[in-house]
């Protein structure tokens, strides 16, 4: 038995002096209101008549014995002794006591909406009892209650009379709610948010925020401000009211997310409460609709949601957002009931996933019970595990460091340092054991060097890079680094900084409301894209295309590439299916005539049609092979090049790639093809209607392996949702000129059809389709992650086999309405106009949010004052500015 307990001391000194990140607590009380709060309910949450019960709970009886140690009282003293005792700590030390309770926390992140900031403390001023700052938990009721109280002051009966005001009154308030929310998510002293809508109307919450706003909110809050004017109460605690608060609260933070991709957590009270709370409504159980439904934000279920404590563990075990709180039960419950609510916690959840918290408030005592009886279960409960040879020591340790100090630090960013505990006197032995736990992996390289030296043992006459991405507006920007530099980037892990406003800016650096003053974003070259240019570049160099980062280096989720590459690992990882795209370049060469200010370009070839080699064509197949032989010597292989339909129109079909690398070969492919055109003074370009009559397309064919599902991911998915789609696969007004039947251009009905060029979307064969509404104007990343995802959506949903869209094997426009919706299921039409697919992209909210909201909402908002910028241009300008550009 001796034995036992020797190897045990290192998990017991752990336990016992570890660091607390007390992840939800309140403030202190002032000195001057101590007394205005019953001591004893420390214990309980019991009020009135029900608190004098308390004294005979096992959950008092506990604490009175562990307050006679913190009081240094007699071990027989009675309950009067002991609050004589305390009164002597306060009189004489209440600083000491506060010391004394908090010792061994490290850091409190408070709920500072408990309580009239009059009798507390502020948050700040509890700096002075930890080594770490105190950072803030925002209760957004306060927040709303604190708006209407100011909004509301002044008015009166007479103010509800005017038809207007209600209207205005709900205007005012919404948007200054959102601009506080969004303060508080920028006001780093701000860990996290918490709502207490548990308390209010239940945990029930609408989960869809448009739903919710359908259910006329405004009903509710006309009475509520009527409620307010009349009798100057402000607690907001109507059921609509308090759904519209969280939601509207999830979906700023959805579009607030940091670099890991999740926004600041909100906190939810689940579980037991006082007595004004409705039990049965604080089960979490309630929230997954809405966790579904906000994947960007942390949900923090507190206070253990006892006695639901395993209903919150199934959510904090089957979604990467949930994390369970293991707090407030301490010192409300018995030591059973305490060892209980842990083990069911640790029944499911991962230690990664749990959080620890006094729930302190009011009084010093209660931070000091609860970390007090915290150590003691948990010690219990591990050693008990440690014992069955379910855990080892070690593991017990990094278990009790988690859960006490490390998932807070990371879950809050707090950066705070690796907690030290203290395991002097536990025997050497022990000591080695705790090696025994496995060392984090040392950080991943930023870059493979030894790729990059290959590379450069092969072409070492390089002296400059071309670090390259491409903006929303699909305009290659570039920075040119000369070699040496870019070896120490690589070298040592370093990334390039441009200013996150250059994201929002047009082709001609106009600026839009999507431009960002603020932070920056650091360009990782990734290497797997890094090639030599061909040789008629004017310098010695290589091109190479990005990642977007943030200052961690973690992936920013506005970048193009990265979100389509998020994206396709979600589509291999969820659904084991793996994609090629095969991409078809049509070109038109034109002539350049600066002479001609009216029309300075005119087709390279016009004695041409699609598959003809004239001997006009023949001429330029010097031109041609040109092209061809450049992009094999720089590793581009195409498998074929012909004439099209169009003057001056050609055809250059690249061989079928992973998705990814797929259009990073088309963005260098045509890079070469325009560059090679510009040294015979051409110009190569990609506007989808140069001249009236033909278009210029950028059919893209994706494959996916294995096809059991393409059905689902394709009619289920991107054929749902292709009107939006076309926003980003069609960017452009001009674009829609190719939007007409009979011309083999995809049609005018949104349909799929085997074999079929004018539909819209084109089965090839078993797994392999063609998307034929995409043009050369759109940003191909973020036009492929559009259909990606819309894919992504079409799985979610089930996969059926079975879809209203039937395989078309006739020219739509050759059918009546009717005949297309009975027979075949098709009954929308295409956009037609790029307004009308931004309106579809707006409404098309399961899209916007897959592709990142905040990205689609910049996207929508460049393209608007981009489409009147083009508009206020006449016809022949506009003509030439995009031929310039595309």
């Amino acid at each position: 038995m001796a034995d036992g307990r020797t190897a045990l001391e290192p998990l017991k000194a752990a336990v016992e002096s570890c660091p607390i990140i007390d992840n939800h607590a309140h403030n202190l009380l002032l000195p001057a209101h101590v007394e205005a709060h019953p001591f004893e309910s420390i214990t309980s949450e019991a009020q009135g008549r029900a608190l004098q019960d308390t004294f005979k709970s096992l959950s008092h009886l506990r604490a009175e014995r562990q307050l006679r140690e913190l009081y240094e009282c007699p071990k027989d003293a009675a309950w009067d002794e002991i609050l004589k005792k305390r009164a002597e700590w306060l009189h004489n030390d209440q600083e000491a006591l506060i010391r004394k309770c908090l010792h061994g926390t490290h850091c409190i992140l408070m709920d500072d909406g408990l309580g009239g900031a009059e009798q507390v403390l502020t948050y700040d001023e509890h700096d002075q009892y930890t080594p770490a700052v105190t950072k803030r938990i925002v209760r957004i009721e306060t927040v709303a209650e604190y708006l209407m109280e100011n909004i509301l002051r002044k008015a009166s009966e007479v103010d509800l009379e005017e038809e207007r005001y209600l209207t205005d009154i709900w205007v005012l308030f919404t948007g200054e709610f959102e601009r506080s929310i969004v303060d508080a998510i920028k006001d780093s002293d701000v860990a996290g948010f918490k709502t207490v809508v548990c308390y209010r109307s239940g945990l029930d919450v609408e989960p869809d925020y448009n739903d919710n706003l359908e259910l006329q909110v405004s009903k509710p809050f006309e009475h509520y401000v009527q409620r307010a004017v009349r009798k100057r109460k402000y607690r907001i605690e109507r059921k609509a009211l308090n759904d519209f608060l969280v939601l509207k609260t999830l979906e700023i933070l959805s579009d607030h997310t940091s670099g890991a991709d999740l926004s600041k957590p909100l906190q939810f009270h689940t579980g037991l409460g006082d007595n004004d709370i409705n039990l049965l409504q604080s089960n979490p159980a309630y929230l997954q609709p809405l966790i579904e439904n906000y994947p960007a934000v942390p949900f923090v279920l507190l206070h253990s949601s006892y006695p639901y404590t395993r209903e919150a563990g199934y959510l904090a075990t089957v979604f990467s957002h949930v994390f369970l709180d293991i707090g407030e039960i301490f010192p409300m419950l018995s030591r059973d009931g305490q060892i209980s609510a842990i083990r069911q916690s640790l029944e499911l959840v991962p230690g990664g996933k749990l959080l620890y918290s006094t729930d302190g408030h009011w009084f010093p005592e209660t931070y000091w019970l609860a970390n007090k009886q915290f150590r003691e279960a948990l010690y219990e409960v591990l050693s008990e595990y440690v014992n069955r040879d379910d855990l080892t020591v070690a593991q017990a340790i990094s278990m009790t460091k988690d859960i006490l100090y490390n998932n807070a630090n990371a879950l809050y960013e707090l950066k705070e340092p690796s907690p030290v505990l203290d395991l002097k006197g536990t025997g050497e032995a022990n000591q080695k054991a705790i090696a025994w736990h496995p060392k984090p992996p040392l950080p991943a390289k930023v870059y493979d060097i030894q790729a990059f030296e290959n590379f450069m043992q092969d072409n070492s006459a390089i002296q400059f890079v071309y670090v390259q991405w491409l903006d929303y507006m699909a305009t290659m920007r570039v920075r040119i680094v000369p070699i040496a530099e870019f070896e120490r980037l690589v070298k040592t892990g370093g990334r390039i900084g441009i200013s996150r406003g250059n994201t929002g800016t047009l082709q001609n650096d106009v600026s839009t409301p999507a431009v960002n003053t603020t932070g920056q974003i650091n360009l990782e070259p990734d290497l797997t894209t890094l090639r030599r240019t061909h040789k008629k570049d004017p310098l010695p160099s290589a091109t190479v295309l990005c990642f977007w980062r943030d200052e961690d280096g973690s992936p920013i989720k506005e970048c193009p590439r990265g979100g389509l590459n998020t994206l396709l690992d979600d589509l291999s990882s969820t659904h084991s299916i793996t994609t090629l795209v095969g991409f078809e370049i049509e070109v038109t060469l034109l002539t350049r005539h600066p002479e001609n200010a009216d029309d300075p370009y005119a087709p390279l070839t016009t004695a041409h049609a699609w598959g003809t080699l004239t001997p006009q064509q023949w001429q330029q197949l010097p031109l041609l092979a040109e092209v061809a032989t450049s992009l094999a010597e720089i590793g581009i292989s195409i498998q074929q090049f012909h004439a099209e339909a169009g003057a001056g129109q050609y055809e250059f079909v690249l061989p079928p790639l992973p998705a990814l690398a797929a259009i990073d070969t088309l963005i260098q492919a045509r890079q070469v093809i325009y560059q090679i055109a510009a040294t015979h003074g051409l110009r190569a370009t990609l506007h989808p209607q140069p001249y009236p009559g033909i278009g210029t397309a950028a059919h893209a064919h994706i494959s996916v392996s294995p096809p059991e599902k393409e059905l689902a991911f394709f009619v289920g998915g991107v054929l749902k949702h292709l009107e939006a789609v076309c926003a980003f696969t069609m960017p452009e007004a001009v674009s829609y000129g190719r939007v007409v039947d009979d011309h083999w251009t995809g049609g005018t009905w949104v349909a799929w059809g085997t074999q079929n060029r004018e539909t819209p979307l084109r089965k090839v064969s078993d797994g392999r389709w063609e998307v034929r509404c995409l043009d050369g104007m759109a940003n191909i990343y973020l036009a492929m992650a559009a259909v990606i995802g819309a894919g992504l959506l079409g799985l979610k949903e089930g996969g059926a086999e079975i879809f209203m869209e039937k395989d078309c094997p006739y020219n739509p426009s050759r059918m009546s309405a009717e005949q297309l919706k009975t027979d075949y299921g098709i009954h929308r039409r295409m956009p037609t106009t790029i307004d009308e697919a931004l309106e579809a992209l707006d409404k098309d909210s399961d899209l916007k949010e897959i592709m990142a909201n905040g990205l689609v909402w910049d996207f929508m908002a460049m393209k608007k004052v981009e489409q009147k910028m083009l508009a206020d241009m006449p016809e022949k300008e506009r003509r030439v500015w995009l031929i310039e550009r595309y």
